[in-house]
């Protein structure tokens, strides 16, 4: 048990959300705030909702898609026209019941409805407003569409992820959609802090081609100090020397090398007392820049042994690797199990739903009790008669197509 005070309530208790993002980025952000107890309102086009309601199969039984499962769990979900004179003034309603908005219209729209961040604010002076699009708010590609597939191209990834020969390749998930869902919450949750401060509010603008940029870290700098642009490793890596895919007798094994020490170690563990003993491979600079005679070596080791006898070998050594799962294995695993990776829900029919656990573990604190993506519209009725719309009211718009 926790030795401390502990919270009754997850942190974000009392923070209102209205997630106006489709797809993946924004959704995305607004499901970390969700797992950290944030109200998160998901505001949907009337009729079709979010694109990625229809991106399947697989579909849960409730007819609820994969996609859809991944990025709006915890949330309840609003249809409303903003377009529509009567929906534009429900959405300022429900701004300033809110205390962040995330969005990603399109630049032409945020003009048109009078949404653009020095507008949302000048009306509503205290709101959080975190715009996410491809490229962000300002420069030569302003109003271009923005999809993963192009950004990793774009942004480098995809000039440094594949074989070493051939095609490049993309990352197999859209990894520039989650790493700026990432960077918008932790932009969001600085803003809340601040704003306990300042009594102001703060506009965030994120671009998904910045923060493909951005996220690739050592990488990326490499080139900004050398000058030269890093050739493509495959499952190798840039600058330390082994860290790769290797071939065992039976499979393959992930050896990760990751200082000097676990050389020596490694070395011990393989018996290869001549590699561990050669002092032009002690030091990890040295065995970079002699990887064309080093990684020939720790190859034609590893291929003596099976991959289980390699684990029982460099686990005892304390040398990192691993076994390359597919999601059945990586999911069956102790270690996803122990830390709840895997959570079973039930959908309005009873059926029950498995979906990726939050790897946020708080002490002190809960988190939010994961909960099925809400249905299109499914609190829409709720959310208006928060904002003290009678139920006849609430009839009228979705007579005229508002709700």
């Amino acid at each position: 048990m926790f030795p401390f005070a502990t919270d009754a309530v997850p942190p974000l208790n009392g923070v209102r959300v209205l997630d106006a993002a489709r797809v993946l980025a924004g959704p995305f952000c607004g499901q970390l705030l969700a797992d950290l107890g944030a109200d998160v309102v998901k505001l949907e086009r009337p009729g079709t909702g979010d694109d990625t309601r229809g991106w399947g199969p697989p579909f849960t039984a409730d007819g609820i898609s994969a996609y859809f499962l991944s990025c709006n769990r915890g949330k309840r979900s609003l249809t409303l026209d903003i377009g529509s004179p009567d929906g534009n003034i429900i959405f300022h309603r429900l701004l300033d019941a809110s205390d962040v908005l995330i969005e990603n219209f399109r630049t032409d729209s945020t003009e048109k409805l009078g949404l653009t961040p020095e507008q949302l604010l000048a009306r509503h002076p205290r709101l959080i407003a975190c715009s996410i699009s491809g490229y962000g708010r300002t420069g030569p590609l302003r109003d271009a569409p923005g999809y993963d597939f192009a950004i990793q191209a774009m942004s480098g990834l995809m000039g440094i992820t594949g074989p070493i020969e051939g095609p490049p390749y993309k990352v197999g998930v859209a990894l520039a959609d989650i790493l700026t869902g990432l960077y918008a919450s932790t932009a969001i949750l600085a803003c809340l802090r601040a704003r306990e401060r300042s009594s102001h509010g703060y506009a965030i603008d994120l671009g998904l081609l910045d923060c493909a940029l951005a996220s690739q870290v050592n990488v990326a700098q490499a080139y900004l100090t050398s000058g030269k642009v890093p050739p493509r490793q495959g499952n190798a890596h840039l600058q330390i020397v082994p860290y790769e895919l290797f071939e065992t007798a039976d499979g393959y094994l992930a050896l990760n090398v990751g200082n000097d020490g676990q050389w020596q170690s490694f070395c011990a563990a393989a018996g290869a007392t001549e590699l561990g003993s050669e002092p032009r491979f002690a030091k990890n600079r040295q065995r970079v820049e002699l990887r064309a005679e080093v990684v020939p070596k720790v190859a034609a080791i590893m291929k003596r042994l099976p991959t289980a006898e390699w684990e029982s070998r460099l686990t005892a050594a304390n040398v990192p690797h691993s076994v390359v799962r597919d999601y059945a294995g990586a999911f069956a695993h102790e270690q996803t199990a122990a830390r709840g990776m895997k959570v079973t829900i039930r959908d309005p029919l009873g059926n029950p739903v498995d979906l990726i656990g939050n790897p946020i573990h708080l002490s002190g604190a809960p988190t939010a009790t994961p909960t099925m993506p809400p249905r299109l519209g499914a609190q829409t009725d709720d959310v208006l008669r928060e904002l003290g719309l009678g139920d006849a009211e609430v009839e009228v718009l979705r007579a005229k197509g508002v709700v």
